[in-house]
């Protein structure tokens, strides 16, 4: 089979990926072996790409939003960010699970979707209808979930005003949620096509700032500079969710402009399988709109170039031929 590999993390221009030829890896007890139909391109498979997080083993396939299906019955399944837990810690025991010391998660600690098969878990995939396109059932496995649970840790009242900074797969499908749920969004982003984007969904506004004072407020921009300006356009009592997996520095904050009148900062650390099942019979029930940005299978360096250089226009997705 063929699969892109991170041979040596650094900036995309330096060729960090590589198309390579490998076998058909083999299920284990309690495995499955999925047949990739497309993958989504997330910022995380950017950033294990960049070297911005560490790899944990070498030549991995990223990858963890794949739509695909299970040899041997047929069945459509969705892979996740989330590949395992040791389920008898305290985290798991308390439904914490995304909290698991021993978690770990499909593209990073296992090769994920960036290859024409992969193994996982049955435990930990999702199933799938038949009946929708894998290219846009496949942003709702991490730009979906992680969002979902983002809007949950913000602590966003009913009917309230919500701010989205970054405006890219993830926040493009959590504006919808909040704006179903009746939240007024305000979203900030630098780009043109972005901001054209939020608008058509319904954002109140899309610019530099929020027009007014946020009760809540998601950073999916993986720029620490942005926390203090996001935390200042909070109302009293206001909650800001940091919803990445990488953040650069964040400068310091003042206690007077930034934390006091009881604002909260709170991280959003990947998600558990409720999460999961809660989101997706959501966004089923009701689908959004999944503004996909495809991409040849053979094109995935180019996808995640893009991506680096904020020119995809919603959700990137790799499409097997």
């Amino acid at each position: 089979m063929r699969a892109w590999v991170v041979t040596e993390p650094g900036p995309m221009a330096s060729g960090p990926l590589e198309l390579v030829e490998r076998e058909v890896p083999e299920p284990g007890p309690g495995e499955v072996l999925v047949r990739v139909e497309a993958c989504g391109v997330c910022r995380t498979d950017l950033h294990l790409a960049e070297g911005d997080l560490r790899p944990r083993r070498p030549r991995t396939a990223p990858g963890h939003q794949a739509v695909g299906r299970v040899e041997g019955t047929g069945q459509r399944v969705g892979v996740a960010w989330l590949r395992s837990t040791c389920g008898t810690c305290r985290y798991c025991a308390r439904g914490m699970e995304n909290l698991c010391p021993s978690s770990t998660y499909t593209g990073w600690d296992a090769d994920g979707g960036f290859a024409e098969y992969l193994v996982a878990p049955s435990d930990y995939v999702y199933p799938l209808p038949d009946d929708v396109p894998a290219e846009r059932l496949a942003p709702l496995l991490c730009a979906g979930i992680i969002g979902y649970r983002a809007l949950a840790r913000c602590d966003l009242p009913p009917g309230g005003r919500l701010g989205i900074y970054g405006f890219g797969a993830s926040a493009h499908l959590t504006a919808q949620a909040a704006i179903a749920q009746g939240a007024t969004v305000h979203v900030a982003t630098r780009s043109p096509a972005s901001r054209r984007l939020a608008l058509e969904l319904g954002a109140a506004s899309a610019g530099d700032r929020p027009p007014e004072p946020l009760d809540s407020a998601i950073l999916f921009a993986p720029v620490g500079d942005l926390v203090p300006p996001a935390l200042e356009a909070l109302d009293r009592g206001g909650t800001l969710a940091i919803a990445g997996i990488h953040l650069t520095d964040v400068p310091a904050l003042d206690y007077d402009r930034h934390l006091f009148q009881e604002r909260t900062l709170r991280s959003v650390t990947a998600n558990t399988r409720a999460d999961g099942r809660a989101y997706l019979e959501l966004a089923l029930a009701h689908p959004p709109r999944v503004t996909i940005a495809p991409y040849p299978f053979e094109s995935a360096a180019r996808a995640l170039t893009d991506l680096a250089n904020d020119q995809v226009n919603g959700a990137a997705v790799l499409v097997m031929g």
